[in-house]
């Protein structure tokens, strides 16, 4: 049988370690463990093979105790939000004694060895790269998961030294928002182990600074439990985190703390129990620990290989950051797709930036939204200063068009102040035909939740984060003197600069709290179904 490519390496070291080292066939011409995983391995390739070779052909899981700490350490992938019963530790234990009780051949022990360390292969991977591919539920996903090759001589290593939780340090990501989703993640299931949090009764009516209400004390108790509103178990009651003898008085410093909850919630951050901050508060604790799990698979996805440099669209939290050469980070608020024109995520580089756009409208904004407004009246082409141009872009009378059937036209719109990509607009290549722009209807950025655009990602204060770019790639370009000549102009980045689109329904926030934004685009329930469908085989 010839060998697989590749394996000749391992077949040597194998070949010399049954001759230096005594485990040489036997008389009786069984061959040794070492000498059966090698015959095996001639049939693998990949990530299985290449562990062997790292451990010049060695077999590692032959004691108890390597196997007993390794099923302890998979029933510990809890804490990073995978199912520890996908990787079936107590079958492992159980196979492991079976093979010694039985004092099975060489090869029945080959066979064990190969099949835990799959387990350990199949385990890092999903610490590394996630269990669900994310192309099998978003077709339209774009994002490369870029994680490096795994160390698999260190990984040996841990092995050997029974320190499990080293080798699935060597897969996870290293970025710093990965552990403090596994650190609220812990949080959050210690408060469900508690009890969880009380439900506030359905009201019609809201809860306002000052009102006096039967709710109070139970909205002092949930708060109090996630640590909104610092107060003893004691006091909850009371109304001694105030000095108000009154429990069911809605005091200042409960206030305060329901608009701590609101600003981690992406809600509006009036102090006031509306019906959306009573149906936040409402959530059970076992819906945003799943909620937490299904973050934790998004950063497996993204969180490797990120540059120095970077522009991070976080679509579900509206907002954009910059992280700039020089480590300092430009924040700002977006503008994303409305949940039936999401935004995609991607990953590509902004390559060049357009002063003083012109605006051809897409195809489906023209047929869904600009079409029937033209039909009912003529005059909107006038009002938004959109020009009707032919399949070959001549100008056409807007009179003439049978908008009925208007066949191969496009709609553009000039440059100026009422342009809907405002000034400047910074492009990236990719399948969507989305973009970072700017935008006259600023009153759009006061809302907290911000999904109005058709796609492409309105940017406040974008002219700011375009001489940023400039600055920061050796541009020769000052933004505000350009666009103040109002001539349309491209201008390319002497570096491009790289962009993730991503969508985050968790993340924490500057000061490590978790913040919980609404699934715009229901994207959470699929996810979570994917991550708890049982492993195969």
């Amino acid at each position: 049988m010839p060998l697989a490519k590749g394996l000749t390496p391992l077949i040597l070291v194998v070949g010399m370690l049954l001759s230096m080292s005594g485990w040489a066939l036997a008389e009786e011409g069984e061959a040794t463990v070492a000498g059966a995983l090698a015959e095996r391995l001639a049939e693998e390739e990949g990530s299985l093979r290449d562990f062997y070779v790292a451990r010049e052909g060695q077999p590692a899981w032959q004691e108890a105790e390597t196997v007993t700490g390794f099923a302890a350490a998979l029933r510990s992938l809890e804490a990073d939000g995978l199912t520890p019963q996908d990787y079936r530790p107590d079958a492992l234990v159980a196979g492991h004694r079976q093979v010694q009780a039985e004092g099975q051949t060489p090869a029945a022990r080959a066979r064990f060895d190969l099949q835990a360390s799959r387990v350990l292969l199949a385990a890092l991977r999903h610490l590394q790269r996630g269990k669900v591919d994310p192309h099998r539920i978003d077709p339209d996903w774009e994002v490369l998961i870029d994680a490096p090759p795994l160390d698999l001589a260190a990984v040996s290593r841990a092995v050997d030294a029974q320190r499990f939780e080293q080798a699935f340090a060597l897969a996870r990501p290293s970025a710093p928002p990965y552990e403090r989703l596994r650190t609220g993640l812990a949080r959050y299931r210690h408060i469900e182990r508690q009890g969880g949090w009380p439900r506030l009764p359905q009201r019609q009516e809201s809860l306002r600074p000052g009102d006096l209400h039967e709710d109070v004390p139970l909205l002092r108790e949930r708060l109090a439990i996630i640590g909104e509103l610092e107060v003893m178990v004691a006091d909850l009651f009371a109304g001694a985190d105030s000095g108000d003898a009154e429990p069911r008085r809605y005091d200042d410093a409960l206030v305060e703390a329901v608009k701590r909850f609101q600003r981690r919630h992406l809600l509006e951050v009036d102090g006031i129990v509306g019906p959306r901050t009573r149906e936040a508060l409402n959530v059970p604790v076992g819906e945003r620990i799943d909620q937490i799990r299904v973050n934790l698979e998004r950063a497996r996805w993204l969180l490797h290989g990120l540059p120095d440099s970077f522009v991070l669209v976080d679509i579900a939290g509206y907002r954009i950051s910059y992280f700039r050469p020089d480590g300092r980070v430009w924040r700002s608020r977006i503008v994303v797709g409305r949940p039936y024109r999401r935004t995609p995520s991607l990953r590509s580089a902004i390559t060049h930036l357009t002063l003083n756009p012109t605006w051809t409208v897409p195809p489906t904004i023209l047929r869904e939204d600009v079409l029937p407004k033209v039909r009912r009246d003529l005059g909107y082409l006038w009002r938004e200063d959109l020009m009707v141009l032919g399949p070959s872009g001549q100008r056409l009378d807007p009179r003439e068009v049978d908008w009925s059937r208007p066949g191969n036209i496009m709609l553009r719109q000039r440059p100026g102040p009422q342009n809907a990509l405002g000034r400047v607009v910074l492009r990236f290549p990719n399948n969507h035909l989305v973009y970072l722009h700017d935008t006259p209807a600023q009153g759009l950025f006061a809302s907290e939740q911000r999904a109005f655009s058709s796609g492409c990602i309105r940017v406040q204060g974008v002219l700011e984060l375009a001489q940023h770019l400039f600055d920061d790639t050796g541009t020769p370009a000052h933004v505000a003197s350009l666009v103040a000549e109002g001539a349309t102009r491209n201008i390319h980045l002497e570096r491009p600069v790289p962009v993730i689109l991503h969508y985050w329904t968790v993340h924490p926030g500057e000061d490590g709290e978790l913040v919980f934004r609404p699934d715009v685009y229901r994207r959470d329930a699929t996810l979570l179904s994917a991550l708890d469908r049982p492993l195969s085989g």
